[in-house]
């Protein structure tokens, strides 16, 4: 007790608790907001959902570092469920569809993903599926999850607003220059800094990039003030049945495990540490429970976020007690209805500038597994296919899927789950390793034969 006590009171871990209360944010703000105006929901749901988001995600954290897998990583609202609901949004406008059956068909699938990740927790087969997840299969995992939500935060950085709103979008040049030049500051101060700097360039770009706003721009709210919040089943939608959104919710649940399994194989090597099954069961339960929470009150499911190893590497702060008063911090801000109101009129670009620094180290981590992988001339279709594959799905307009059966439109239609559907299938189905054989001993023919031609062609004219 008296060792935490000194610790709490050293100011270092509460301005690196500070960063981390940045990160999270700036993780977390962005997404209630453009699920809201997806939904086209009231400015008063989207600010419950906000502070609502707020408080789980700062206790979801909290959890996690003291009983799930005990390590500086981010539980918060899924970049993976995130997307998948933005696009099933945009396809869902594009069938006529109601978008209250859409979100009670989310809540449906959603809730059956919590239920599996429970099971797979409570039974210990996560140690099992994370065999599945080998390096070539998180390489193209870490690949497609970066250029996902890079893609969302560059957007944002340009000025084009997020959510259902393509038509008519255009790019703000002055808002992508001041959000370009907060960027570049992050990236000067990860880069050229000392390492006491280094570590706060998130929170000193923000700043900066915040205080420029505010005196450049006319501050907008983008939500309204409130003076307390309320609980609302199914804000999204009553619980409802439509076939393709459920499959597909429940398919990105179960998908949705790779982040788990990359946050916590991505960190073994900052930690020294190999994963114990009982840190995955433990991990899983906790998602599960938060993501249960998640259907109940239409927030995005939740899972460890792999952009935390990018952060990790950026700042160097490992240690818990910063990490759970960030979550803590976060949490009050939920609690008290003014603070959380303030912080939530950060700009979307500059918070989004901010991100894409984080999210860019995601092509280290993708490159560390593809490091494990020994490629060669006919085994890198393995990675090759679900990478680009997703890539060029993911710039296809949505528009270019409404021939496809509505069933199994919103699994095609996105770029991410398709590419890591892919990687799973060639990874498990194709024995690799026997094709590299098979090639270094078509070689070795190759080249023997040639070494006996040359030697017949020497000796004749030795002769």
């Amino acid at each position: 007790m008296i060792v935490i006590n000194n610790e709490l009171l050293k100011s270092s871990n509460w301005f690196s608790g500070l960063q981390w209360l940045f990160f999270i944010f700036t993780n977390t703000v962005v997404i209630p907001i453009t699920v809201g105006a997806a939904f086209e929901l009231p400015p008063i749901k989207i600010v419950n959902l906000l502070q609502l988001s707020f408080v789980v995600t700062g206790l979801a954290c909290i959890v996690q570092a003291f009983i799930g897998h005990r390590r500086a990583i981010m539980e918060g609202q899924s970049g993976l469920w995130w997307g998948v609901i933005l696009t099933l949004c945009t396809t869902a406008s594009a069938q006529g569809m109601p978008m209250s059956v859409l979100g009670g068909s989310l809540t449906v699938g959603i809730i059956i993903s919590a239920i599996l990740t429970f099971i797979i927790g409570v039974s210990g087969v996560g140690p099992h599926l994370a065999k599945l997840f080998n390096p070539a299969a998180m390489g193209v995992f870490m690949f497609l999850f970066g250029c996902q939500l890079i893609g969302i935060f560059l957007k944002g950085m340009l000025g084009i607003p997020f959510g259902n709103q393509p038509q008519g979008a255009h790019i703000d040049l002055s808002i992508s220059l001041l959000s370009i030049i907060t960027a570049i500051i992050v990236i000067i101060i990860s880069v050229k800094a000392p390492p006491s700097i280094r570590r706060y360039g998130l929170l000193i770009g923000i700043i900066i990039g915040w205080v420029a706003y505010s005196l450049i721009f006319q501050s907008q709210d983008s939500v309204s003030q409130a003076s307390s919040y309320s609980l609302e089943l199914f804000p999204l939608g009553k619980p409802a049945w439509d076939a393709g959104i459920i499959i597909t919710t429940v398919l990105a649940g179960l998908l949705n495990s790779a982040n788990t399994f990359g946050s916590l194989k991505g960190t073994e090597g900052m930690y020294n540490v190999q994963t114990k099954k009982s840190e995955y069961r433990a991990s899983f339960v906790i998602t599960s429970f938060f993501t249960a929470i998640s259907g109940l009150f239409g927030l995005v499911p939740y899972s460890p976020y792999v952009s935390s190893i990018g952060f990790l590497s950026q700042t160097g702060i490992l240690k818990r007690l910063p990490f759970v008063l960030g979550g803590f911090m976060f949490l009050v801000m939920g609690l008290i209805p003014p603070i959380g109101h303030f912080f939530s009129q950060l700009p979307l670009s500059v918070g989004s500038a901010a991100l894409f620094v984080s999210y860019l180290l995601l092509l280290n981590s993708s490159m560390n597994f593809f490091k494990q992988v020994e490629f060669k001339a006919n085994n890198a279709y393995r990675s090759a296919i679900p990478l680009f594959v997703g890539i060029v799905i993911m710039t296809l307009p949505p528009s270019y899927f409404e021939t496809i059966p509505s069933v199994i439109r919103p699994l095609l239609s996105s770029g991410l789950l398709m590419g890591i559907i892919l990687a799973l299938l060639l990874e498990n189905l194709v024995n690799w390793e026997r094709v590299s054989v098979t090639e270094d001993s078509k070689q070795k023919k190759e080249i023997t034969a040639l070494d006996i031609e040359l030697e017949k062609n020497q000796t004749v004219r030795n002769g």
